[in-house]
């Protein structure tokens, strides 16, 4: 009988001996029985562009009913993506680095190391015998500004798929912040807080792979949510043309199309103002107003988007072809990519501007490290195709990265090909757990806070951990930290760095989403939320 391999491949479950049988959505997509999808966030900056769309205009009549309904050409902020690692993920230590009070260079002892996956022949300052080509020479990598370990599967991903000139003009941040490990209370998900940021959309506001209320595989933040902009599903290419398309009209014209639109919104707006709903004066004022927008927004899709092929990101010469971030069999062969693909065409072309990419398996403490290893490096490999994107449409990018919860090793490792000589994924471990984020921005690498690189490098990394590998849950005036046992704090300090990329008035502005709302955030006074910005400025206001 032959041996089974001792490891799972990117697409294939995990089954856990130390688990139950999966049963909610959530569990099936931690250990990978079904497909995270993507989530998007409407903001657009379509004007910065030059205008491939066939030039037409809508009537004067309909035109003016745009603003009443709400339908602009977005808000012209930073186009955001986070990556939902459904199941508990890596980041510390293997990946990004996470080190002591001094930052991400403030070295962890061997055991915290070990803890995080990392053998003592692959720790973090230890001379390498053999030199990493783009390393430090002692198992860091500071390439993309934040540092990352030398063979991170995450950095393999990301410099394979970005060109040297993107990797100059990357920066990051690291937050060191635990959350529970393979349950649905885990509120990572900020989509609402970057739409409460200004982020709003030309086609769309919020787009989700399910019909929960984040539209990603964890919660969103319970205050935050504003069924308004609740997500709609969008993780392949037909999800993305599907945006825009107004139905078969045969043989006639773009122009006659719009014409069409347009006569049925007069018929159906001179039928709605002669009829009642039977409800109250204010809802069936609301309930006209909801059909006439509709009708509305067909007629301006009609004419915005004449072609809803010209979504289509499979189509598009920078994604998928010989000159491509991916290659064609590459991008047929394989489903994040696609999701990806179709998530950042939206995302980084304007037509939404911000999005969740929900990857599914990362629950990978199989007692092996290869499943781990291949995950994170397609996942690298997704997350580096957002950012060269970006670099080549030439617009900025801030790009979060989290999971729910984490993993250790107990310090046996995995010598095989895929295994690398690392640490084995043991089981779950809440307390190694962090998040991060990258910044692109076409300018140059984004500048960090901090008049000195010892302060620079307290901005850069968020908090920090034990020599043990833990999570410093403790916060402090000089090192202050509110996300560090609190996840909807964690949301709201990746909403304040957001906001902080726009300009310097990020603190009041931040202090109104809220206050404005009827609500209160937790990230304290001036001070502390100086010390937890990690970045000056890239634009000021907006991108266009």
């Amino acid at each position: 009988m032959a041996k089974r391999k001792n490891f799972f491949r990117p697409d294939e479950p995990l089954m856990h001996p130390d688990h139950h049988r999966p049963r909610t959505r959530r569990e099936l997509i931690a250990q990978g029985f079904r497909a995270g999808m993507g989530t998007i966030t409407g903001a657009s900056m379509f004007s910065l562009f030059v205008n491939p769309r066939e030039a037409m205009a809508l009537s004067a009549d309909i035109d003016a009913r745009r603003g009443p309904c709400g339908i602009t050409a977005g808000a012209g902020k930073i186009p955001f993506i986070c990556f939902d690692l459904a199941g508990g993920a890596n980041i510390a230590g293997s990946n990004v680095l996470v080190g002591g009070a001094g930052g991400q260079m403030d070295f962890l002892s061997t055991a915290g190391y070990s803890k995080q996956g990392l053998p003592g022949d692959m720790i973090p300052g230890l001379a390498e015998a053999t030199p990493t080509v783009g390393g430090n020479g002692d198992h860091t990598n500071t390439q993309l500004g934040l540092a990352f370990h030398t063979d991170s599967g995450y950095l393999r991903g990301i410099l394979e798929r970005t060109a040297a000139t993107t990797q100059a003009s990357i920066n990051g941040a690291v937050i060191a912040a635990r959350s529970e490990n393979d349950t649905g209370n885990n509120p990572h998900n900020p989509m609402y807080g970057i739409n409460m940021a200004g982020a709003n959309g030309e086609l769309l506001t919020l787009c989700g792979s399910r019909t929960s209320d984040s539209g990603g595989n964890s919660m969103a933040p319970a205050d935050l949510i504003n069924n308004e902009v609740r997500p709609t599903k969008v993780d392949r290419p037909s999800d993305v043309t599907g945006l825009v398309d107004v139905g078969d009209f045969g043989a006639l014209s773009s122009q006659e199309v719009v014409a069409v639109m347009e006569s049925v919104w007069r018929i159906s707006d001179k039928k709605l103002n002669r009829m009642s709903t039977g409800l109250t004066t204010d809802k069936d004022a609301d309930m006209k107003k909801l059909v006439e927008c509709a009708y509305v927004k067909s007629a301006y899709l009609a004419e915005s988007f004449p072609d809803p092929a010209f979504l289509n990101p499979a189509a598009d010469p920078d994604i998928v072809g010989a000159s491509g971030i991916f290659s064609v069999d590459e991008f047929n062969g394989d489903r994040e990519f696609q999701k990806t693909a179709s998530i950042m065409k939206l995302v980084i072309n304007g037509y939404a501007g911000a999005g969740t990419i929900t990857m599914g398996g990362y629950d990978y403490h199989t007692g092996d490290r290869s499943t781990g290893e291949m995950r994170d490096l397609r996942a690298g490999r997704c997350m580096g195709a957002c950012l060269e994107y970006a670099a080549r449409k030439g617009v900025p990018l801030m790009m979060y990265v989290f999971s729910d919860g984490s993993v250790f090793s107990n310090g046996m490792t995995d010598n095989s090909i895929e295994g690398r000589g690392k640490g084995v994924w043991t089981g779950d471990n809440q307390q190694t757990a962090s998040a991060f984020f990258l910044v692109y921005n076409p300018g140059g690498r984004p500048v960090l806070m901090g008049a000195t690189p010892e302060e620079q490098a307290r901005h850069q990394q968020i908090g920090y951990m034990r020599a043990s590998g833990d999570v410093e849950t403790t916060t402090s005036p000089d090192r202050p930290n509110p996300g560090a046992n609190n996840v909807n704090l964690l949301v709201q300090m990746v909403m304040l760095n957001y906001m902080a990329l726009h300009g310097a008035s990020a603190q009041a502005d931040f202090e109104e989403a809220f206050s404005g709302r009827g609500l209160s955030h937790g990230l304290g006074s001036a001070g502390i939320m100086d010390r937890i910005t990690a970045f000056q400025p890239i634009v000021n206001g907006t991108i266009i």
